[in-house]
């Protein structure tokens, strides 16, 4: 029997980017998965404060040379790789001058988050669907976590689903503590529909709050996980009410084996007793 293949698309991941709920799961879990007998793909944004050197990533021409069309503006899509040597896995990260070349991942050096966290959530997240269309590899599932990666469900969901490389894929969303203050915008609506999603594969959006974009990624999904030990009480109580099958907390240490079991019944092969 051909593995499973799961992709993993997360805004953070170590030892890229330090330590955090996301970025301690997104490191230990691709690597277990990959070690119980399934393929995996992981991404992540090229954050400028990633020392390409230190980590060894370099560019994979094949695979840039795309651009991208967000808010009716043309922008580069770059492709680099790393390894995680101790994980024997590689890493592909999207990057993009406009975006991700900045010093700092989510807010400016005064604390203030930047007016195009939203622009930047929809160039990763188009940009990860779009680069594995060019690589050729078709998932199983899609893991998505953490906020930036909340528009990926969406574009799955509701925009690629008649593609045949997204055709039957399941798709997990784990929610994080991880929030912005800044609300994404009135705006965000208007720049999803000009990638040609309607008014309403959105409602819930509102203004892109953090609380709502969540909303809308878990109320997609084939699954949620909760990602964080404690989580806002409004996004507990949604998760509580969904009728999609979720999972508990697992901290990093304890998470591959419950989540590896998740992605089996997710994808029927999980018989349960």
């Amino acid at each position: 029997m051909d593995k499973k293949r799961v992709l993993f698309i997360s805004q953070e991941m170590k030892p890229f980017l330090p330590s955090t709920d996301i970025s301690d799961i997104a490191r230990k879990l691709p690597q277990g998965i990959q070690e119980n007998g399934k393929e995996i793909r992981a991404f992540m944004p090229r954050f400028g404060t990633i020392n390409e050197r230190r980590h060894q990533l370099h560019e994979v021409i094949r695979l840039s040379g795309m651009n991208l069309i967000i808010n009716d503006i043309d922008h580069p899509l770059i492709i680099k790789v790393a390894s995680v040597p101790q994980a024997k896995m590689q890493v592909y990260f999207i990057d993009n001058d406009d975006f991700f070349k900045r010093k700092s991942t989510y807010v400016t050096e005064d604390g203030e988050e930047f007016d195009d966290n939203d622009e930047r959530a929809m160039f990763f997240s188009r940009g990860v669907l779009e680069t594995v269309k060019k690589l050729g590899w078709k998932p199983d599932i899609i893991h998505c976590h953490g906020w930036m990666s909340a528009l990926a469900v969406l574009y799955i969901k509701k925009l690629f689903y008649n593609e045949p490389h997204f055709a039957d894929i399941k798709v997990i969303y784990s929610v994080y503590s991880n929030s912005f203050n800044k609300n994404l915008g009135s705006a965000l609506k208007d720049k999803l529909k000009f990638d040609g999603l309607k008014d309403e594969d959105l409602t819930l959006l509102n203004d892109g709050d953090f609380v709502s974009l969540n909303k809308l990624a878990m109320s997609l999904a084939d699954g949620v996980i909760k990602g964080s030990e404690k989580l806002d009480d409004e996004l507990e109580t949604f998760m509580d009410s969904l009728e999609t099958p979720n999972l508990g907390y697992y901290p990093e240490e304890s998470c591959v084996k419950p989540v590896g079991e998740f992605y089996d019944q997710i994808i029927g092969e999980l018989v349960e007793e």
